[in-house]
């Protein structure tokens, strides 16, 4: 099973060397900002805790902000976990082969995830675009606008694709 590693400053210079470290960056940055939106959703549950059973009151929008802030986080965070090894991953067969098999195995495996994200990323723009345009909002009592919340999954799923790239590039894909 791979090892949760994070990797040394590109050694590339030029443009993929430059790329690499922008997504690095990217990743890393992203990282911080799915933290902030966790933390959110941990101190509003904590609020909705105090509000209906220290004060007895009811609550309204807490629920629904805190599933959006934490599943926006694990979003946000995907790729820093692509980026550091974090990810889940079964390597028993690659690590057997070792040598250029493993390579490929590798190579291939990263090619059907940036197809994957690629296509998720492509999806949840139009997916993003239409409930901005269209004005659509969640139909709760609360009835925040929906893209807000749909805009995490976007950036995400881009960043993923792209840091997808820079693996690949790297020569880790």
């Amino acid at each position: 099973m791979a090892t949760s590693t994070t990797h040394p400053p590109a050694l590339r210079s030029g443009v993929l060397g430059g790329y690499i470290r922008l997504m690095d960056t990217l990743s890393r940055v992203s990282a911080y900002l799915a933290c902030a939106m966790f933390v959110a959703g941990v101190l509003v549950i904590c609020q909705m805790v105090f509000i209906r059973y220290v004060l007895g009151m009811s609550t309204s929008w807490q629920t629904e902000f805190t599933i959006f802030s934490v599943t926006g986080a694990m979003l946000m965070g995907s790729p820093y976990a692509l980026m550091t090894g974090g990810h889940v991953a079964i390597t028993i067969v690659p690590d057997a082969l070792g040598g250029l098999a493993q390579k490929a195995m590798r190579l291939v495996a990263s090619l059907f995830g940036l197809l994957f994200c690629a296509a998720l990323a492509y999806a949840s723009w139009v997916y993003v675009f239409e409930a901005l345009h269209g004005e659509w909002t969640t139909g709760s009592v609360w009835n925040p606008p929906l893209w807000p919340a749909l805009l995490p999954m976007a950036v995400g799923a881009t960043l993923l694709s792209l840091q997808y790239v820079a693996e690949i590039m790297r020569g880790e894909g």
